[in-house]
């Protein structure tokens, strides 16, 4: 049953992380994903279509999210006991970051437009998915 339990959390990431930059990408002025002709990327595939980038990138972030983030936070335990868990913003925006360090086919330009895809995108969708996914589905 735990295995289920980390299974179902790891791809309710995934699928958090592809429709954070979903919305961002369309609602967030200074976030942009788009094709980068004749340049491969990370893995050194080629893309055609948009869509295929996204799910790439997202993917990314939301193993990210589920793999190095639990380390961070942990490192991290001090400072955000320290500021009542307002790091974990810092966090959270580095690992924005380093995805858009990744994929040349992710700009985010400016601070300001990685905070707002960073807070009011990603975090809240993901903190409704779980909570409706912890009282609804009942898995212990």
């Amino acid at each position: 049953m735990v295995l289920f339990k980390n299974m179902s959390r790891l791809i309710l990431q995934i699928i958090a992380g592809i429709l954070g930059i979903f919305l961002a990408t369309n609602f967030v002025s200074g976030v942009n994903l788009e094709i980068v002709p004749g340049q491969p990327s990370l893995f050194g595939i080629e893309f055609g279509s948009g869509w295929q980038i996204l799910i790439l990138v997202g993917g990314c972030l939301g193993l990210m999210n589920f793999f190095i983030k639990p380390v961070l936070k942990f490192i991290t335990l001090p400072l955000r006991a320290l500021t009542f868990g307002l790091f974990t913003l810092a966090i959270n925006m580095f690992l924005v970051w380093v995805a858009d360090v990744l994929f040349p086919e992710l700009s985010i330009q400016g601070i300001i437009p990685l905070f707002w895809r960073d807070e009011k995108i990603f975090d809240f969708p993901v903190l409704e998915i779980e909570k409706f996914y912890q009282e609804e589905l009942k898995i212990k």
